[in-house]
């Protein structure tokens, strides 16, 4: 057991990315609270980690609601007595389109689901973190994107809330390191398989969207859930105890 008894808050937790993460530190010895706006969802991941012999509960909470993110911590800290380790993988894409395109709307809740988000996760997380016996801290996990490192066109308002992640999280590590509190990003490549994967590429993930975005990743495969789950497992773990501020790139050599 990598993570044993850690007491792990996964936002987005209901699919994809999250989902993986959710189920690989669970498996690993945490005991996760399940986030997510979709109810059904988020209650499926929980009751299939009790399922493998895992600790979970689910809580719903918008991440752009500071009243919501309060809950949810304070559901963890209910549960658990503490909390050591805040995933924020809840994320947002306009579709990919020209920038002059994309509304004041979608902007808006481009904002505030990929960054205000991190803003309510300190609000709410640090205080906990802080308050762990021991001075023993905890971690953010905070998933951006290469997007965030490498932009490419017809994702620009994306590509920037990524890139205030990546700095966001830099300052939060430098500013927190002395409460014992890491922060760090991971920035995944493209992942068909995911929600959000035809707002990536601007339409249905066609076998010639498929190839062109192939064609960037040296590697020659797509990004996967368990690849960015295992990268999550190894920040979260005490392993990384001297991790702090960096991004890691699970991305097959795409940000080269």
């Amino acid at each position: 057991m990598r993570v044993p008894g850690k007491s792990v808050i996964v936002t987005g937790a209901g699919s994809g990315i999250g989902e993986g993460i959710a189920r690989r530190l669970a498996a690993e010895g945490a005991r996760v609270v399940v986030n997510d706006i979709n109810d059904a969802a988020g209650m499926r991941v929980a009751q299939q980690i009790r399922a493998d012999g895992g600790v979970a509960d689910y809580q719903h909470a918008d991440m752009t609601q500071g009243a919501e993110v309060r809950q949810l911590v304070a559901r963890a800290l209910a549960l658990h007595g503490r909390l050591d380790v805040f995933v924020n993988n809840a994320g947002w894409t306009h579709r990919n389109r020209p920038l002059l395109e994309v509304s004041e709307a979608e902007f808006d809740r481009l904002y505030a689901v990929n960054v205000k988000s991190i803003y309510l996760s300190a609000m709410h997380g640090v205080p906990a973190m802080r308050a762990n016996p021991g001075g023993s801290g905890g971690c953010f996990i905070n998933i951006a994107s290469t997007a965030g490192i490498r932009p490419r066109p017809g994702l620009t308002w994306y590509n920037g809330s990524k890139g205030a992640v990546i700095t966001t999280s830099k300052s939060m590590a430098a500013e927190l390191g002395p409460d014992n509190i890491r922060v760090n990003c991971i920035n995944p490549v493209f992942n068909p398989d995911t929600g959000l994967s035809a707002e990536f590429a601007g339409g249905p993930v066609d076998e010639a969207r498929r190839a062109r975005f192939l064609a960037t990743i040296p590697l020659g495969r797509f990004s996967t859930a368990l690849d960015v789950a295992n990268a999550a497992l190894y920040l979260a773990s005490d392993e990384a105890a001297f991790v702090s501020g960096i991004c890691l790139e699970v991305d097959g050599a795409r940000c080269v």
